[in-house]
């Protein structure tokens, strides 16, 4: 995981908790994606969601609105997608989740369809379990040595 991004656990629970009723693993789909195009453009729009999630137009809308309602996104019809202070805090770590869980994956050796495998783990895991492959993949990053042992091992 790169060092500029925070992984807040916690409070990342905390708000995933708290919607966890109402936000199915398609709607962390959707705003972690919109989440990861604000940091790049500052807003989201509908078609460019659509196109990044390989959806029809009509789904994402569907999806925008309930995240509307949960008060995770600004958005008015035919207008641009912002994110509310709480559907940011999500948003990062929905996508600090993903990172990890990529990393982990990386460090592994998986190198293919490392992006369905992600996308496969990450709705389904512990805070725990993810609080410790985090803690793993710091480790291997402070430890090179280890990893290259590790690499060349799981080559033989």
């Amino acid at each position: 995981m790169e060092e500029e991004s925070k992984f807040h656990t916690v409070r990342g629970y905390q708000l995933l908790m708290n919607n966890k009723k109402l936000l199915t693993s398609a709607m962390e789909d959707y705003l972690e994606m919109i989440y990861r195009n604000v940091l790049v453009d500052g807003y989201m729009r509908i078609n460019t969601l659509a196109e990044l999630l390989n959806v029809a137009a009509p789904s994402a809308t569907k999806a925008v609105q309930k995240l509307s309602k949960l008060g995770l996104i600004e958005y008015k019809k035919y207008g641009i997608i912002f994110l509310t202070q709480s559907g940011k805090e999500l948003g990062e770590f929905l996508l600090c989740r993903h990172t990890v869980i990529e990393n982990f994956l990386c460090n592994l050796g998986v190198k293919e369809n490392i992006l369905i495998e992600t996308e496969l783990i990450e709705h389904n895991i512990s805070s725990v379990t993810l609080q410790m492959i985090d803690k793993f993949n710091k480790f291997l990053e402070s430890n090179p040595e280890i990893k290259r042992q590790y690499e060349k091992f799981s080559l033989s």
